[in-house]
């Protein structure tokens, strides 16, 4: 089992905490998963609402490879009917360039209505602006000298001035469904996943792994760059030593999230731990959810752990025991 984390960068302006301390708490965050061991770091990409307030993960995800030498970084997603694919390739062809070849480029198409509303755009193009742009930038970034007419985008004779340093940057798109899942492993890229946010039940999950996995073996890809697991799934996370404290941490913060997040499902704290869909409680249970989740064919997992304004002492002791608690217990 491999484990990251990712971050949704949920802002609320009313409480104390400023926008620029919480990305400072980030950064440092993002260090201890660097010194602790944690595979990636991801953040989220989302616009015109505090429900994510880092419009640019390039720009955070630069500053945090100033900072760290080992954890590899990307966007979790970067969302292409939104954006241009010549900047996208050149924003991530940077990362990777400052970053060493660190870069982990995820992609999605967008879901919240609030966004398509502030950028002027079609919901109801969003699969074909984001199938066109992504074709565009594995190309791009790629090191290709590109010319295109299609239906959103034209380039003409367009190549990059920067070359990533990975001759194959690794590529996950986020799905919602299990059909989207079988396609997105039939194009041969990987999976992103956030099983809170769709299913009802963590039993759910297994049936969208298997048609995933079933698609990418159909599609005869190569296994993915760098040794990284396939599908990543995501899951509010937050370990403790005892289930009460693991209750007393978490039981506001995640009732905080679900109250205040546009379209999130409004899950209660009971509601959450009877269906499955986060890793809440001690390190023995939580080390027991990983083991339940391993059964399922899941590789690989992105912890939440900073959401619903926690204290970030609570987030960095979280941290500590998921990797160093928690994933031994699971290997032994």
């Amino acid at each position: 089992m491999k484990l990251s984390i990712l971050t949704v960068v949920d802002h609320y302006p009313d409480r104390p905490r400023d926008l620029g301390k919480f990305y400072r708490e980030l950064i440092d965050q993002a260090v201890l998963a660097d010194r602790l061991g944690y595979e990636s770091f991801f953040v989220a990409e989302h616009h015109f609402h505090p429900y994510g307030v880092v419009p640019n993960p390039a720009v955070i995800l630069g500053a945090i490879a100033e900072r760290t030498t080992r954890i590899r970084l990307g966007p979790a997603v970067t969302i292409l009917p939104f954006r241009d694919p010549r900047t996208v390739a050149e924003d991530y062809a940077m990362l990777d360039l400052l970053s060493g070849g660190r870069l982990v480029l995820g992609l999605g198409s967008g879901y919240l209505k609030h966004e398509f509303a502030g950028f002027a755009r079609d919901p109801a193009e969003k699969r074909e602006r984001f199938d066109e742009a992504m074709v565009l930038i594995k190309q791009l970034i790629g090191g290709e000298r590109v010319t295109h007419r299609g239906k959103y985008n034209t380039l003409e004779d367009v190549a990059l001035n920067i070359r990533a340093v990975q001759p194959r940057v690794p590529i996950y798109v986020a799905a919602l469904a299990r059909e989207a899942a079988y396609y997105i492993g039939r194009q041969g890229n990987g999976l992103f996943t956030i099983p809170y946010g769709t299913l009802e039940r963590i039993s759910e999950l297994g049936p969208l792994v298997a048609a995933f996995a079933k698609g990418r073996a159909e599609s005869g890809a190569p296994p993915m760059p760098q040794g990284l697991a396939p599908h990543m799934a995501t899951f509010h996370t937050h370990v403790a030593p005892s289930e009460a404290e693991a209750e007393a941490g978490v039981r506001g913060p995640f009732e905080l999230y679900c109250r205040t997040r546009l379209y999130a499902k409004p899950w209660s704290y009971e509601q959450i731990r009877e269906n499955g869909l986060a890793l809440f409680g001690s390190v023995e249970s939580v080390a027991e959810k990983l083991r339940a989740l391993a059964a399922m064919g899941v590789e690989s997992v992105a912890a939440m752990m900073n959401f619903g304004a926690m204290a970030p002492e609570k987030v960095e002791a979280s941290m500590r025991l998921l990797i160093e608690a928690a994933l031994p217990r699971l290997a032994r």
